[in-house]
């Protein structure tokens, strides 16, 4: 399964009242496969704001995403959870619903130890047949998967992908090194895309090809294609938004700059449900001058 170099981590839209606004995410799907390119969407993953969506709300998005692709694109389900009980029943329906692949996040909170994690990843990857990607996150999980856990997993059948949302270049460094052939390594930060292809990874889990899709799979595109100068020209030009988008005023969450950011871009997809709370308009004015310049 490929799934491709830019991976955009699909935000949920909500209408006034903070439900799941379904005929704007059907419109959002289309203009990400269409108008930003992305290759896969992860849906239902920490941008989408997993941690309040209901069970059902998570099930019904997998099905209409697919629903709505029509193959254009891969459907990576997020169903990591930290309990591994209910995220192997999450990934067993998101397998049912048709999705491509499933989005695993280290446990989170309860940070259990390399054991636990590789035990708990072992699981639910044996609980479906669909590939799937690991999610390092260490500074939301408040835990590291190790790169020797990483690459034990990686023996598994269906482990194909690891995103690494960090700046630990050494353990980054250590995955594309030893990884087995095929295993692939994603950035989950868009301002490492550049660093992180330089030594070895395959693509990006991005939020900000919400907005610069294309121009993202134009910096790729020339560093695979041995033009490093104009991937690194890329990476300059695209380097505001990158940093503007996770570096508001009074450091606003992701994904409260990304959703302001798509409703200046014409395709509005309402607030964020608490305890995230919206862009104010210092903050609104922040991200407005970003895409200004």
């Amino acid at each position: 399964m490929d799934f491709g170099r830019v991976i955009t981590a699909m935000v949920t839209p909500f209408d006034a009242e903070l439900r799941v606004d379904w005929d704007q995410a059907r419109k959002l799907i289309d203009y990400l496969i269409e108008e930003q390119q992305s290759d896969s969407l992860v849906v239902c993953g920490t941008t989408g704001e997993s941690p309040t969506l209901t069970e059902d709300e998570k099930l019904a998005m997998f099905k209409l995403a697919v629903e709505q692709a029509k193959g254009r694109c891969r459907i990576i389900a997020g169903t990591g959870s930290y309990d591994t009980a209910h995220t192997i029943h999450l990934t067993k329906a998101a397998e049912s619903a048709g999705v491509d692949g499933i989005l695993l996040v280290a446990p989170y909170y309860n940070r259990p130890s390399q054991e636990g994690l590789y035990a708990h990843f072992k699981a639910a990857a044996e609980s479906t047949s669909l590939p799937v990607m690991l999610y390092n996150i260490p500074s939301r999980t408040g835990i590291t998967v190790s790169a020797s856990t990483t690459l034990k997993l990686a023996q598994l059948p269906n482990v194909v992908a690891t995103k690494e949302a960090h700046s630990d270049f050494d353990l980054i460094s250590e995955l594309t090194a030893n990884a087995p052939e095929g295993f692939r390594v994603y950035s989950g930060d868009d301002i490492l895309t550049l660093p992180m292809l330089s030594v070895g990874a395959y693509g990006i889990v991005s939020v900000a090809s919400h907005v610069i899709g294309k121009e993202m799979q134009q910096l790729v595109r020339a560093y695979t294609s041995g033009n490093v100068a104009e991937a690194a020209s890329w990476h300059a030009k695209l380097r505001p938004i990158f940093n503007g988008l996770f570096n508001c005023p009074h450091r606003v969450p992701n994904p409260v700059p990304v959703k302001y950011a798509l409703g200046l871009h014409g395709m509005p997809v309402g607030g964020v449900r608490l305890p995230l709370v919206p862009a104010t308009e210092e903050e609104g004015r922040f991200i407005e001058a970003l895409f200004r310049r």
